[in-house]
């Protein structure tokens, strides 16, 4: 079976995956974090972010086809995943259980 398709980025982290570099390399040695929060203040002082909606909503266009296809072909749906998911970390739990209890 195909994996599931991956969630659309937004437009906020679109445009962020574009300049990071660029921002790594106007501040050189500058922390993960000062990335994250220089790229913030530009994104808020940012008036024109029209490209970025269009390429956030493309991307999900494409999702949604993605999934519906995904769907069609026989992929899980979400309640399925999540019961999937639920079960798997209760078993995870009940061997840390059993483990500290020995």
């Amino acid at each position: 079976m195909a994996e599931r398709p991956k969630r659309p980025l937004s437009s906020y982290m679109l445009w962020l995956s574009s300049i990071r570099e660029s921002i790594k390399e106007d501040n050189p040695g500058i922390k993960v974090t000062e990335v994250t929060r220089k790229a913030g203040e530009l994104w808020r002082s940012m008036t024109d972010k029209s490209e970025w909606e269009a390429k956030a909503a493309k991307a999900k266009e494409d999702y949604v086809c993605a999934m519906r296809e995904y769907k069609a072909n026989g992929g899980s749906t979400d309640g399925q995943q999540m019961r999937t998911r639920r079960s798997k970390i209760s078993v995870i739990k009940k061997q840390k259980e059993q483990v500290s209890r020995r």
